[in-house]
């Protein structure tokens, strides 16, 4: 392929956001938190029918992204993607299966630099996609993953069951168990996908032990002299659907607020562009069922307040050991979750409620010479991959040469920045990739058979399909250019 001038300079600007290095005395601590399938059913990102007062505090002392990406809507494959700072073309990681140190052995995650780098680093719960996954001490000087306790309604039932088949935690007796607790009730389902209030407290579920570990280390000052970069994984809304009860209170489901789907939509749309994961929530292609929509919207929501509620726990432990003004706060999604819309649920989609996820960062005055504004927001187009280049930007870091990112930092001090030009997410059907790019205005999409376009200021749920409008084939031409420059910059040759 030819490249021309101007093609040079298009992908100059969607890869180029550098500033001069910055120059502090000493680095900031930095504070990841990541959540699990939390799509922008948050305050923060427009959505008015949830509580979500962490991310409100943290949003009014810092910066909203309104227009943030991840680069895959699967977890293992978007980890991969941010943690390394590469697109996922890049990482080989295109499943929720693979290791990237076995794909692209010797590749340095962003925990890894920053240990390497003199920092403290600590993770809990779901930061890599699993335990198999995780660097363990290459990157963390600790690293915790901890389990629900055992629901009150299933207690009774394991106990009978032990004393007929032995312990669930051996043997046959253990098969056996996971084949019966998926049958106890909607709550046990797993991934089919369980929901329902749990009937534990909030510290008796993961994310709750999640919280309270990231504050116990603040409390005891577990990094000792060094600056700390500590990671917390928040596993939901992952389903199962789970959260104590008073957070389903908060949320009756005859007040929730959705559009029906519209089946006409698929008439226009590529069938490839679809995933069959609504038959695991027990609904039919084309029929909206408003009563189980609601139920696991509720559940979907309970989530949401409750992570919300461990989150602020974490920031009040900052304020409590005095480390609020001296670290970086980023806020942020794997992914986004489909509730419904197109008939859709889960992930695995390049659909905006899919692709699309919560960003907050807050830098504080004290801890490097750029600052986030108070309360600001931007709506310039940002990647999940851009952060590893950030949070070495701003910790005066060296990151690796290979980072395909870059730094958001002239976005945080110039709120004028219209960020990149584009921001690109691939998905994988079989051994092919749908290809999404997005620019301020419009949603492109390349199917292996197919394409969408859609106009995201006029149409921002993505109900008409312009691919093949002879009024927009300029559009769709120029946009079929863009995704050939983006995909200069986003697929490098494995080492």
């Amino acid at each position: 392929m030819k490249l021309t001038s101007q093609f040079l300079v298009s992908v100059a600007a969607y890869i180029s956001l550098a500033t001069p290095g910055i120059a502090v005395d000493r680095q900031p601590n930095v504070l990841f938190i990541v959540c699990d399938d939390l799509n922008t059913h948050v305050s923060t990102s427009g959505y008015p029918h949830i509580s979500t007062p962490a991310f409100d505090h943290l949003a009014a002392e810092g910066l909203t992204f309104r227009r943030a990406y991840c680069q895959y809507p699967v977890c293992g494959p978007s980890r991969a993607s941010f943690l390394h700072g590469l697109y996922p073309q890049s990482t080989g990681i295109l499943d929720n299966k693979s290791d990237i140190r076995n794909v692209r052995p010797g590749t340095v995650s962003m925990p890894q630099r920053f240990k390497e780098s003199g920092y403290w680093t600590g993770a809990v719960g779901k930061v890599f996609h699993n335990s198999g996954a995780d660097p363990g001490e290459v990157a963390w000087h600790e690293v915790l993953r901890f389990e629900n306790d055992e629901m009150p309604q299933v207690t009774p039932i394991r106990k009978k069951f032990e004393a007929e088949h032995g312990s669930v935690d051996h043997g046959k007796a253990r098969r056996l168990w996971r084949q019966k607790y998926a049958t106890i009730a909607k709550q046990t389902r797993g991934q089919q996908p369980g929901y329902g209030p749990s009937g534990l407290q909030d510290d008796q579920h993961k994310d709750g032990r999640n919280a309270r570990q990231i504050a116990s280390w603040l409390d005891k000052k577990a990094y000792g002299e060094k600056p700390f970069f500590m990671a917390c994984g928040i596993q939901k809304p992952h389903v199962p659907f789970l959260a104590p009860d008073k957070y389903f209170d908060m949320y009756p489901p005859a007040s929730l607020k959705f559009k029906p789907a519209l089946s006409e939509f698929w008439q226009q749309t590529p069938r490839i562009a679809m995933v069959k994961r609504y038959e695991g929530f027990g609904f039919k292609f084309g029929v909206e069922n408003d009563s189980l929509r609601r139920e696991y919207m509720q559940a979907y929501h309970a989530c949401i307040s409750f992570i919300d509620a461990q989150i602020g726990l974490v920031f009040d432990a900052l304020k409590r050991t005095g480390r609020w003004d001296d670290t970086i706060v980023v806020l942020t999604s794997d992914h986004g979750y489909q509730l419904g819309e197109h008939f859709m649920w889960g992930k695995v989609t390049l659909f905006e409620v899919c692709d699309r996820v919560p960003l907050v960062i807050r830098v504080p005055e004290t801890s490097t010479t750029v600052q986030t504004t108070a309360g600001s927001s931007s709506e310039g187009l940002v990647e999940l991959v851009d952060l590893f280049p950030t949070l070495a930007e701003l910790c005066s870091m060296t990151p690796p040469d290979d980072l395909q990112g870059r730094s958001l930092v002239p976005m945080l001090s110039d709120l004028s920045h219209t960020g990149k030009p584009f921001a690109y997410t691939v998905v994988s059907r079989g051994q092919e990739l749908g290809k999404a790019i997005r620019t301020g205005r419009w949603r492109y999409t390349k199917w292996p058979g197919g394409e969408e376009l859609y106009d995201l200021q006029d149409d921002p749920t993505e109900q008409k399909n312009f691919a093949n409008s002879k009024q927009h084939a300029d559009t769709v031409k120029a946009m079929r250019a863009h995704l050939v420059q983006v995909e200069a910059v986003a697929v490098a040759e494995l080492r």
